[in-house]
């Protein structure tokens, strides 16, 4: 028989694709009154948190996600999905956050969340793109992390053996836990909400810890705690149309040739 385990989610809401917009003060994204969906990778992260709870027999899944007021609706979409309980991290002061400090708070979260067997995270946001708050989540509570997970092998209490993608095919690696895994979309295929979930996610209660509620150290927090910024944001110019060549195949490998030639010599 396992041992109860407590399964915990990070998830993200992101600016829909279609309604990208930037601060031009702060140069970061504006988050509040944006069209927003669920971090498509962290829906995968979602699903398999539920999995390993069905294949423990028993435990719970909480889903924590930092961000504005809105990122409620997230949090209810995780619960209609499956999840037990959720806490959303929300602070003014957190506003403007690196990864360094967004993975500082969310630690502050686990912490206080306390005696977790297994953080999952999707691999990356699809607004940042870094693939860095999973593992500065880990490092910072100082515990095991694998990123790119395609499927969880083996779970108990002690120990998880996992297969971890890679550009030339896979490695399994065995860790012991409490640990943090990223996952990619190859790993499940996330389920729709049920209507008792649907019903659940309306009632349920969900808190919000702040800055204080998290013992965070203001240094450390928000776009003052951050130690990288955004300089400058800026629309990359349009391309410009290539050349096309219409003479005789042989003619214009040479003149092809030719142009390779000219450009390798200025470069």
């Amino acid at each position: 028989m396992h041992e109860y385990m407590k399964i915990v989610v990070l998830i993200k809401q992101v600016p829909d694709s279609t309604d990208v917009k930037i601060d031009p003060k702060t140069n970061t994204l504006k988050r509040e009154g944006v069209a927003a969906v669920i971090n498509p990778f962290d829906v995968y992260a979602i699903e398999e948190g539920i999995r390993v709870k069905e294949r423990l027999g028993k435990g719970s899944v909480t889903v924590v996600s930092m961000g504005p007021p809105q990122a409620m609706e997230a949090l209810r979409d995780a619960v209609a999905m499956g999840c037990d309980d959720a806490v959303l991290v929300g602070d003014r002061k957190f506003a403007g956050s690196d990864t360094w400090a967004t993975s500082y708070t969310l630690s502050q979260a686990m912490r206080k969340i306390g005696d977790y067997g297994l953080i999952i995270c999707g691999k990356q946001a699809s607004d940042g793109d870094t693939a860095q708050v999973g593992p500065g989540v880990s490092t910072h509570l100082n515990i095991p992390q694998v990123t790119y997970v395609k499927k969880i092998e083996h779970i108990d209490d002690k120990i998880a053996r996992v297969e971890r993608m890679t550009e030339e095919g896979y490695e399994i690696v065995e860790v012991p836990l409490p640990a943090l895994i990223t996952v990619v979309k190859e790993i499940n295929e996330p389920r729709l909400p049920s209507l008792k979930g649907k019903m659940k996610s309306k009632k349920i209660e969900i808190p919000v810890w702040n800055a204080e509620i998290l013992a965070c150290d203001d240094k450390k927090i928000g776009l003052d705690g951050s130690p990288t910024r955004v300089s400058k944001v800026f629309s990359p110019p349009p391309r410009e149309g290539g050349r096309k060549f219409t003479g005789e195949p042989e003619e214009s490998a040479k003149e092809v040739a030719e142009l390779l030639k000219n450009i390798v010599i200025a470069g």
